[in-house]
């Protein structure tokens, strides 16, 4: 039976689009919250407790969902289900913003919900679309998260200036924009799946869950502990900064450069990560960066602007370099799905846990010792992992 010519619907410059919009909407939406939390909290009254789970609360859905999104996109379809994704963005992005503490929790629940659907499923969408170019384009969509989450960080309070004050509406500026972009894009891809089908060769079933394969526990592995230092890191910084002589608004500038720093790792690896068969120098390296940094934090603390920009990039560089071993160490898109959800699952399990261990050594020895020490064994856990997760073979296969 013959096929359909395909359409512009299923042009991949179409996919590419798609790809960085809900990449655009991931990050930010949760990110930008912090720069205007103090002006949240005056206007819903809000406890510290309440505002803590305002960071806390999409970890723990993170996790839950991430486990569900393989059999959610196994039923429903890849490009389906990032177009569910899009849209419960987009409408908690709205909700969010409508009224008081129920409402805000309601849509931030919503977003949590969206994001991890698209965290996971992105990497097995850019295997199907782009199986020759898995590292080129990985880079290419973390490059543009994290440009926007630093653009939406940076911007939140002029935008709530200009706004008279609103943090409602600087939270919808550009998020919300993105996310109405993502699903008008996403909404013309509800066929990619039956297409997709149409073209691929059947593939056998793997009787292995990734949860029994050694190289998928390496690689969850690499991705959650890198998830534990970076919460760790950015649910702390400021405070440690500030305990270390910084004015607050330098503390929380420093803070700003470190998310934007997560990005740079995505233009530097982006001509070369597609072309590396073994990446266990660059996962190693990645590693260790984040190492020197914490011994950075603790000896010279003097440089934190240093240690601050040096910590993002290793860590958004293991986080790149994860992401890629999922498209590229699978061997099928549903295998894909199903490693990207036990990564994430995990990495966001481990990570609701750590920035109160590190508070909890902080408050029990009163000093940053003890908790940046746990930032050091964290990261040398982590370069094993990522030896480990790099070496040149197959998921299937380890």
């Amino acid at each position: 039976m013959s096929l359909a010519r395909p359409s512009w619907l299923s042009h991949p410059l179409l996919v590419l689009i798609g790809v960085l919009l809900i990449a655009g909407s991931l990050r930010a939406p949760i990110t930008g919250i912090a720069p205007l939390l103090e002006l949240i909290q005056a206007d819903l009254s809000l406890s510290s407790t309440q505002a803590g789970l305002l960071t806390a609360m999409p970890l723990f859905i993170f996790a839950v969902v991430s486990l569900l999104a393989a059999s959610i996109a196994r039923k429903v379809g890849l490009s389906r289900s990032l177009f569910i994704a899009s849209v419960l963005i987009a409408i908690g992005v709205v909700v969010r913003v409508l009224g008081g503490t129920t409402e805000l929790f309601a849509g931030i629940g919503l977003l949590a919900i969206g994001i991890a659907l698209g965290n996971v499923l992105l990497p097995s969408l850019v295997k199907r679309h782009f199986p020759l170019r898995i590292g080129f384009m990985t880079s290419l969509y973390v490059l543009f998260m994290g440009l926007v989450a630093a653009f939406n960080s940076a911007m939140a309070v002029p935008m709530a200036e200009w706004t008279g004050q609103s943090w409602r509406w600087s939270s919808l500026i550009v998020v919300g924009v993105m996310a109405l972009a993502s699903v008008a894009v996403w909404a013309t891809q509800l066929g990619a799946d039956r297409r997709a089908a149409q073209r691929a060769p059947a593939a056998a079933a793997s009787s292995v869950s990734v949860w029994r394969l050694p190289l998928a526990w390496h690689i969850t592995l690499y991705m959650g502990l890198n998830s534990v230092a970076y919460y760790m890191i950015a649910s702390w910084l400021p405070v440690m900064l500030v305990n270390y002589g910084f004015e607050a608004d330098h503390a929380g500038q420093i803070h700003g450069l470190m998310q934007l720093a997560t990005a740079i790792p995505a233009l530097l690896l982006m001509p070369v990560l597609s072309r590396l068969h073994d990446q266990r120098a660059v996962a190693l390296a990645g590693a260790l960066l984040q190492t020197l940094t914490f011994v950075g934090f603790l000896v010279l603390p003097s440089w934190s602007l240093l240690w601050a920009v040096l910590f993002g990039i290793g860590s958004g560089s293991v986080f790149l370099i994860a992401l890629a071993l999922i498209g590229v160490r699978s061997t099928s898109t549903s295998q894909a799905a199903s490693l990207s959800g036990m990564a994430q699952c995990m990495g966001y399990l481990l990570a609701a846990f750590g920035p109160p261990a590190m508070g909890g050594l902080h408050d029990l020895f009163d000093s940053w010792g003890w908790a940046l020490g746990l930032c050091i064994l964290v990261s040398f856990a982590m370069s094993y992992a990522g030896w480990l997760a790099a070496r040149p073979a197959l998921t299937g296969k380890a």
